[in-house]
């Protein structure tokens, strides 16, 4: 059996911690963000764990782990 191809974009954007779990950062920090407050542009900055829901597809996109 040949190896699995690990899904680059996927690999690129989420982090696994060390349980095994993946982080993402959020959208819509990047730009306009003069209306937006400052608490939210503070938590826009830090990396969230990804819906239990997406799951199974971010693990067949990185059959290896990170």
């Amino acid at each position: 059996m040949p190896k699995m191809k690990t899904r680059k974009s996927a690999a690129k954007r989420f982090k696994q911690t060390g349980t095994g779990k993946y982080l993402h950062n959020r959208a819509g920090g990047r730009h306009i963000l003069t209306k937006k407050s400052s608490k939210r542009k503070r938590r826009l900055g830090q990396a969230t764990e990804i819906a239990s829901t997406e799951n199974a597809r971010i693990r067949a996109a990185l059959p290896y782990g990170l």
